[in-house]
């Protein structure tokens, strides 16, 4: 290795080992030498008659610099490292915090876009019921391919299924991967795509694919790693937030079948749980509450009367209720939160079960709470209640006409419901029956 005395220090580089050679060029480069390389000394001679390279470089100069580049780039690698792994914990953290599907697969698709750079990104999932699937995302709403009228294509299960028997992910260059379609991409030749498997011990829940159709932007093994990461959290995520899906299915089934044996103690009260429960949505709806709590509204609704099943009495006998049989049907939002207790799931719903015959003037029961003591969403079933017992037949009266349940509910604002509750109410009941729909239609799904 000779340096010039130049001003500017002109290095040759003479190595066999093109590593080598390229290793002290690139490192004596960034401490701003002018290098020149050659392979051999044929090579040597050559580039030495192109210019001066005096005097030996001393060998603790070299050591030196090389030692200052390494740390350098040691640096730099640590620094990668640490993007990379704050990256995958936050999409982990993401991921995690997620019971939804939906969620699961969006954070999902956003990370491959953002952390492997990508264009296009296809989820390819089972449906649990033997069927596949897709969800494709795009960098960027506007973004197409090369080809202006082509079609993205649909990933060819049997391919992936057969490729990945070897339990190994895939990274294809170019062309080649179109096999991997069942439907080819029209005229689109992409640069570069990475699928990983979403596998659950021994089940394949789907695959995830990263496409780049950006011309020289060809995927590396540690963004196909990186993606592999983000699937295998994202495989145990899925998995959770479909035996959520399940367990909220079976919730609501499960309120169903209450509400419904309540309804049958009671001939006359036949479809007054789902009643309400439709006033209680609309109610919660208009007032601006977030689809969460509409429908705790609407479920703790459909479950007020549930306490009625501890009352010993025949609620279908004619006439009024005697001083002591009114006192026993009292009893029933207790029944109701005694029911309700010992089953966790169904914890949200117990405040309207329990309250909803409280009064805004603290006349009501069981506890006697006034004003805003009273949980807003036995607030809301009190009114939707209360308009739906009116309208119905009974057996001690007749229904009674939909304009003299809004006239008494609007006389009652103040008294026994929340003027911010019982107003909207009226307000909310006459656009629903302008619409045309029967009131006792349900608003859910």
């Amino acid at each position: 290795m000779l340096v010039s005395v130049d001003e500017n220090p002109r290095i040759l580089v003479v190595d066999d080992e093109p590593v080598i050679r390229e290793i002290l060029a690139e490192f004596l480069t960034m401490e701003g030498f002018d290098v020149r390389t050659a392979e051999d000394g044929e090579a040597a001679l050559t580039e030495l008659s192109r210019g001066r390279f005096d005097k030996p470089f001393k060998v603790d100069e070299v050591v030196h610099t090389l030692r200052r580049g390494i740390e350098r780039r040691k640096l730099e690698g640590e620094n990668m490292r640490l993007r990379e792994a704050l990256s995958l914990y936050k999409v982990s953290e993401a991921i995690a915090n997620s019971l939804s599907l939906d969620q699961v697969l969006e954070t999902v698709t956003v990370a491959a876009l953002d952390e492997v750079d990508s264009d296009v990104v296809f989820a390819l999932l089972s449906d649990g019921e033997g069927h596949m699937f897709e969800r494709v995302r795009r960098k960027h709403a506007q973004f197409t391919p090369p080809v202006a009228d082509a079609t993205y294509g649909v990933l060819d299960v049997s391919s992936l299924e057969e490729y990945f028997r070897e339990d190994r992910p895939l990274r294809e260059h170019g062309a080649r991967g179109l096999r991997f379609f069942s439907e080819p991409p029209v005229g689109v030749v992409f640069e570069s795509m990475i699928v990983t498997r979403l596998r659950m011990r021994d089940r394949t829940l789907g695959y995830l694919a990263a496409v780049s159709f950006t011309r020289g932007k060809q995927f590396d093994e540690g963004q196909r790693k990186l993606l592999h990461m983000v699937t295998d959290r994202a495989t145990a995520a899925i998995e959770n937030a479909r035996l959520y899906e399940d367990l909220q299915a079976t919730f609501r089934q499960t309120i169903r079948g209450l509400a419904s044996a309540i309804d049958k103690m009671d001939r006359y009260t036949a479809g007054h749980s789902e009643r309400v429960a439709a006033y209680a949505q609309l109610l919660a709806i208009k007032l601006g509450l977030s689809p969460e709590q509409v429908e705790i509204v609407r479920q703790a609704a459909l479950m007020h009367d549930i306490g009625k099943i501890g009352c010993v009495m025949d609620l279908n006998r004619p006439g009024k209720l005697s001083q002591l049989e009114y006192e026993v049907f009292k009893k029933h939002p207790e029944h109701g939160r005694d029911i309700l207790q010992p089953i966790q799931f169904l914890h949200p719903l117990i405040p309207g079960v329990y309250l909803h015959h409280e009064r805004w003037d603290g006349a009501g029961y069981p506890l006697g709470l006034k004003a805003q003591d009273i949980p807003l969403v036995a607030r809301i079933v009190s009114v939707a209640d209360t308009y739906d017992a009116m309208t119905s037949d009974r057996a001690y009266r007749k229904a009674l006409p939909h304009e003299v349940a809004l006239k008494e509910i609007h006389r009652c604002c103040g008294s026994q419901f929340d003027p911010d509750i019982g107003h909207p109410f009226l307000s909310a009941i006459e656009t629903f029956r302008a619409s045309g729909a029967p009131p006792a239609d349900r608003l859910e799904d």
